[in-house]
């Protein structure tokens, strides 16, 4: 069954790998951004602009199956170097632009008794190295949000999926901002030096999509770093604190 869907984020990255995978798949897609080259112009920060894309996914197609929140930056530094006008700016992008995604299109979906909320957050979410804390924190609490949602939902015939995947090759490091440099630098070679491609990150989101997994955890370096967590906390806390002590180090 053709499924109609919105991505936003979609001009390149995992948000462009994500609507050829659900194209391929037989879907039907508006892919959105605050980019051109996409078929709906979309800045998740402004209701005006969500306010637009509910009305043309109810002019087109007069329901909506999947929501897909994947815009979002990259951003971090180090406690005392990351200043609060940077916890502003990454909270406003990649929490309340998920927020404002699934306010606007939950009377959609509740009206339809369908639906399927998908807010893409990371392993930042799950896991949570030295030198993000801002970062982590938005997506700590994408995670949660989304559970909320899905509790919350449940009863209207709505999911609720949360995607989380460690480092891939994408553009996501171009956004970043940030006053701590260094990591700044760190980020960029994990993401330059990651073998995982964004198209193999998308056809695992449809696969765990498919199986109605409600935490998709997408690649193979994101999983081994979750289950250390909860199965050996001894020696994850261990292996994040040498992290710390690296990044440090380079200081």
């Amino acid at each position: 069954m053709t499924r109609r869907v919105l991505v936003t984020g979609a001009a390149s990255g995992l948000g462009k790998a994500l609507t050829e995978a659900f194209r391929a798949a037989g879907d039907e897609v508006i892919a959105t951004d605050r980019s051109p080259g996409v078929d709906l112009q979309l800045d998740i920060t402004s209701d005006d602009d969500w306010q637009t894309a509910l009305e043309v996914v109810r002019e087109k197609w007069g329901w909506l199956d999947i929501l897909v929140n994947n815009a979002g930056v990259a951003g971090g530094g180090r406690i005392e170097l990351c200043p609060i006008d940077e916890w502003q700016w990454i909270t406003d992008i990649n929490l309340f632009g998920v927020v404002r995604g699934v306010r606007t299109f939950t009377p959609m979906m509740k009206a339809q008794g369908s639906g399927h909320i998908v807010n893409v957050a990371s392993l930042a979410g799950l896991v949570h190295p030295a030198g993000m804390g801002s970062y982590n924190a938005v997506k700590a609490a994408v995670v949660a949000f989304t559970e909320a949602c899905g509790h919350e939902l449940a009863a209207h015939g709505i999911r609720a999926s949360v995607v989380c995947p460690s480092y891939f090759r994408t553009n996501l490091v171009d956004s970043m901002q940030g006053s701590d440099e260094v990591v700044g630098r760190v980020i960029g070679g994990l993401v330059a030096s990651s073998r995982t491609t964004a198209e193999e990150i998308a056809a695992a989101v449809l696969a765990g999509i498919e199986a109605g997994d409600d935490v998709i955890v997408p690649d193979e370096a994101a999983r081994t770093a979750y289950f250390m967590k909860w199965a050996d906390r001894s020696a994850y806390d261990q292996v994040m604190r040498d992290q710390a002590a690296k990044l440090e180090a380079r200081s």
